[in-house]
């Protein structure tokens, strides 16, 4: 059974009668990690998995909301005390008190919703559920938010209600998303390009290795490496790390700490590296664009050092098997390698991945195709 109709039956059982039904998508980052709240350059695309709900207005003040892959069901008000315990719950809330904060009047609604963005798998499975109720309380009270706001609204719901202090990227990649096209967003100034990207056609496959593994971590490693990087702006007397050169970062390495300069040098690489990702597409170069996703890897491995042995494993067999480019996507500490693949080295690269991983940590990555597809719409 499929995902609209299962959540459909759902819906008919708790609420009876139907709604209305949006969705927004998951997404990959090409190039362009943990540059967004340094006011730098990112690449993303929405994907071919991602969030459905089925929404109907209730007549009250009340949100009775269903997760159906976690058979779990929440009722909230919509004032800031009613705040719910469950967390996938606070998503939801969130988007309904950030309207309100930016004076849209919304009221209560009963919803179903699923989603196929693995979890965990640096997919932004939170920013597509985000989207998904943003774009579909705009659209059913008639609020007129214009895309970049729905987008932040997201953002905001991610900092004040569920505790991650993260940049526009996931959320601008499920409101905007465009089949067939990646964008290049520049985080300072908000404006976006898009980029036609269909490595068919040059003989490329996108596909993603699942690690399935997740490292829980004590503290807060992404808060903490932002803040890294906002002492370094602070030394260079800059609001955010975005423009700065290696030359600039060199004269003040006496001032920083070895771990802060570190952290400094990835992300003014990973700059440079977005532009020659866009620079080398245009001109239809993948070759260009596997080398730097494999230096995104390896910075993001030693200098910010947010991967982990397991992602580790993947990009050396990738670079092994011949593979033109790959990476760890997403945050880090677990999850995927995204990886542009030659098709004729497509199936012997799977096959040895699966088992030298397998081999080394006792179950197999999973294997996720991706399709560049449409962002936040009503279906």
């Amino acid at each position: 059974m499929d995902m609209k109709t299962r959540i459909q039956e759902k819906f008919k059982t708790l609420f009876g009668g139907e709604g209305d039904y949006f969705a927004s998508a998951g997404r990959i980052n090409l190039i362009g990690e943990h540059t967004d709240y340094n006011g730098g350059f990112v690449f993303p695309g929405a994907i071919d998995k991602g969030m459905i709900a089925e929404i109907r207005l209730n007549g009250t003040e009340k949100v009775r909301a269903f997760a159906l892959d976690l058979d779990e069901y929440c009722e909230f008000g919509l004032k800031e005390e009613d705040k719910p315990a469950q967390s996938w719950a606070r998503y939801i809330f969130g988007v309904c008190r950030e309207i309100e904060k930016r004076g849209g009047k919304i009221a209560g609604f009963d919803t179903v919703f699923a989603g196929d963005v693995p979890l965990g798998a640096g997919m932004s499975s939170s920013a597509a559920l985000e989207s998904t109720f943003a774009y579909a309380l705009n659209h059913l009270f008639n609020l007129g938010i214009d895309k970049f706001e729905l987008a932040r609204i997201g953002q905001s719901t991610e900092h004040n209600y569920c505790g991650v202090n993260c940049g526009i990227m996931d959320q601008f990649a499920s409101v905007f998303g465009k089949k067939g096209n990646l964008m290049r967003l520049d985080c300072r100034s908000m404006e976006f390009e898009y980029f036609p990207f269909d490595p068919t056609s040059h003989g490329y496959k996108l596909v993603l290795l699942n690690s399935c593994v997740k490292h829980e971590l004590v503290g807060s490693p992404y808060n903490d490496r932002r803040a890294s990087c906002e002492r370094v702006a602070k030394v260079l007397g800059q609001e955010f790390l975005r423009g700065a050169t290696m030359e600039q970062l060199d004269a003040v390495k006496d001032r920083i700490s070895e771990e802060d300069y570190k952290r400094a040098r990835y992300v003014i690489g990973e700059e440079k590296r977005v532009l020659d990702v866009c620079d080398a597409l245009a001109k239809g170069d993948y070759e260009t664009v596997g080398k730097r996703m494999y230096e995104t890897h390896w910075g993001m491995s030693r200098d910010y050092e947010v991967s982990c042995v397991e992602l580790d494993t993947l990009a050396e067999i990738a670079e092994k098997c011949g593979v033109t480019g790959c990476r760890i996507m997403g945050g880090g500490f677990g999850g995927c390698t995204i990886n542009l693949v030659k098709e004729e080295l497509y199936d012997s690269f799977i096959g040895t991945a699966k088992a030298e991983f397998a081999a080394k940590y006792g179950h197999e990555p999973k294997v996720i195709d991706v399709v560049i597809s449409d962002g936040a719409r009503k279906l």
